[in-house]
């Protein structure tokens, strides 16, 4: 697969696989199922692998860990820190002396020696985020991370950041679906050199146009998004079939127009789709070789402009978080 480059000359895929899903947010998962997906995701020339530590509370971590075991050269690791899951709920935790302890876990969960990109999940709200980026550089300057990330930040917490440490790159939701940050993270991040990571490229499964018939299942998190509920989904959907539509003359699917769209945003962009079928994460890999042409891109933005899409997306309650400490 061809490379795109993020910050700090971090190259990766460029498309790369998400593994949320394999623990937590989209219903049940199967083990041996999420196994066969990140190797045939590594089989298919994907290299970024992105985990983290609140992902079913370490599961995902353990999973992945023991799912590139044997090939480790074949994968840019990306993990994160700062939401936490316990037994009393979710919180954020960004402080600079709880750092090291949970890089230190996620090494071991992982069973590697270094963490190729190190993400703060969230800024903690109570602490500056200079001071966790600090945090962060340290594990740097002592060889387990080799690279530091942000995720959901604003322009101004990415400058606070990246005035401390390089950051190579900052992780947000983007798509054709949600494109407010086209507004502001995006050019900020691109003044800054920080390379851009989007999760959710695909809208949560929106803009694949293979979603559930029936009712989302218990523990999928869609159940709770305004662009999945009632009228808001039927205009969705009708937008989506007429993206099927042009899709279908290039000889891909929805999905693989939706990928090679923010694909063609630029060469620091990574989207990260997930998936647990196997079939559908050699889809995703494959929309990295369709290649769209200026007509291409102004027919899709007539078919699926920004303003065509109904629900905003869901609140940061959507995580679980509810307090910080």
């Amino acid at each position: 697969m061809k490379a795109h480059h993020l910050g700090g000359g971090l190259a990766s895929s460029a498309v790369g696989l998400g593994c949320m899903g394999f623990s937590q947010a989209y219903g049940a998962a199967d083990d041996a199922d999420s196994t066969a997906a990140i190797h045939h995701a590594l089989d298919r020339g994907v290299t970024m692998i992105d985990t983290a530590m609140s992902y079913g509370r370490g599961h995902n971590e353990r999973l992945v860990g023991r799912s590139i075991a044997g090939r480790r050269r074949d994968v840019v690791l990306a993990t994160k820190f700062g939401i936490v899951r316990g037994e009393d709920g979710v919180r954020l935790d960004g402080r600079p002396e709880n750092v090291r302890g949970y890089c230190e876990a996620s090494l071991e969960r992982l069973g590697v020696e270094v963490i190729d990109l190190y993400y703060l999940h969230r800024v903690d709200p109570e602490v500056p985020v200079a001071e966790t980026v600090g945090a962060m550089a340290e594990m740097v300057a002592e060889g387990k991370v080799r690279h530091l990330g942000v995720a959901e930040v604003n322009p101004a917490q990415l400058e606070q950041a990246a005035a401390v440490h390089p950051i190579a790159a900052v992780q947000f939701e983007w798509s054709l679906a949600w494109r407010e940050p086209e507004d502001d993270i995006v050019p900020a991040a691109r003044r800054l050199g920080v390379g851009l990571v989007p999760y959710s490229p695909l809208g949560r499964g929106l803009l694949t146009g293979a979603l559930p018939t029936s009712p989302f299942p218990p523990g999928d998190f869609r159940a709770s998004d305004p662009r999945f509920a009632g009228e808001n989904l039927r205009h969705n959907l009708a937008v989506v079939e007429v993206m099927g539509k042009l899709a279908q003359e290039r000889g891909a699917t929805p999905g693989q127009l939706a990928l090679a769209w923010l694909l063609a945003q630029g060469p620091d962009v990574v989207p990260i789709p997930g998936s647990r079928n196997a079939a559908r994460v050699g889809e995703n890999a494959a929309a990295a070789d369709l290649e769209l042409s200026a007509d291409d891109l102004a027919a899709l933005e007539g078919a699926a402009p920004r303003k065509a899409w109904q629900g905003d997306r869901t609140s940061f309650a959507a995580y679980g978080v509810s307090r910080t400490r």
